[in-house]
């Protein structure tokens, strides 16, 4: 049984990323996923992909993440679904954020058109912090 902090984001997590995802993770994001693209012949080398449950609360991750990664130096290249809340897209380069409403990550189900990526899950996390059981 280990015991002190769990370890929510694995170390091989790059910088930026691990920065998103903490981003989303203060704002209630659920279902944390990182799909490595590398190798892939994708546009970009990874996906991060979260979920919220409300139209105010995806605009509110989404926020969160641009609030948290502009304040490191990564600028926000474009984005696309605000207005709506149901998919925003944040596109950074080298790394693109997906936030999705819980509708919009079923229909689209980016998980399976990238099945050949690997895969990070990423724990959800309570008030607190710490992962939830």
């Amino acid at each position: 049984m280990q015991t002190g902090p769990l370890p929510l984001i694995p170390n091989s997590i790059r910088p930026e990323i691990r920065l998103a995802i903490e981003a989303a993770q203060s704002k209630k994001a659920a279902a944390v996923t990182v799909l490595d693209l590398e190798g892939l012949g994708a546009f970009t080398s990874a996906f991060v992909l979260c979920t919220g449950y409300s139209s105010p609360q995806v605009q509110a991750i989404s926020d969160a993440v641009d609030e948290r990664l502009k304040l490191f130096g990564h600028i926000l290249l474009h984005r696309e679904g605000y207005n709506s809340a149901a998919w925003v897209l944040l596109d950074y380069g080298s790394f693109v954020v997906h936030v999705f409403s819980e509708t919009a990550r079923l229909f689209y189900d980016i998980e399976r058109l990238w099945r050949a990526a690997k895969r990070t899950n990423i724990p959800d996390v309570d008030s607190r912090g710490a992962a939830k059981a």
